[in-house]
């Protein structure tokens, strides 16, 4: 069973992705939840200390799904998991952009002070897809490579958000596969 402040926290996930961090109130929140506002300061005080739990979350979830496609045996396959997952949330990519990438630069904009802890999920993907790319001989170029896909993947989203089309996305995952396969692994 999830908790009270559990479920308060998946509710601000989805609605500062959906809404941004700014325009969503403690009472979107609470109303979302189904709880009153005075219940909901007994579990949190503050937007900015849901902020944090949302970004605990986050990072929680990311690593979680890193452990997960850490599991394939191929180094290019674990990467080919990163560079799909653009086709996985596409519809939700197209709608509101990444969620790490809309949140980091909501926060940048507003100089908030939980910005560099927000980028610490870009750190995770970028930290594990150097790791791969070592993996697979490149540990050179592992951290340019590991910039480029996760650079590529943001203006992806971006573009995905702007201009609503599901081909765009394609063709953009079927180039990187298409650049991944270039690199020949330097074992």
């Amino acid at each position: 069973m999830t908790s009270t402040r559990e479920t308060i926290t998946l509710q601000a996930d989805t609605l500062f992705y959906e809404n941004g961090f700014e325009a969503t109130s403690f009472g979107d929140i609470a109303k979302a939840v189904g709880i009153s506002r005075g219940n909901f300061y007994h579990h949190f005080k503050s937007k900015d200390a849901i902020l944090d739990a949302v970004i605990e979350l986050r990072l929680a979830r990311t690593q979680t799904m890193l452990d997960n496609w850490s599991a394939e045996a191929d180094p290019q396959e674990r990467i080919l998991s990163f560079v799909r997952i653009l086709i996985t949330n596409q519809s939700k990519i197209m709608a509101f952009g990444c969620p790490v990438g809309t949140l980091s630069s909501e926060l940048a904009k507003l100089e908030h002070a939980a910005h560099p802890r927000a980028v610490e999920v870009f750190d995770l993907f970028k930290t594990w897809l150097v790791t791969q790319f070592t993996a697979l001989g490149h540990g050179d170029k592992a951290k340019d490579h590991a910039l480029h896909v996760l650079g590529r993947s943001q203006g992806v989203a971006v573009m995905a958000a702007a201009y609503q089309d599901p081909d765009f996305v394609q063709a953009e995952v079927d180039a990187l596969e298409a650049w991944l396969n270039t690199l020949t692994p330097h074992n």
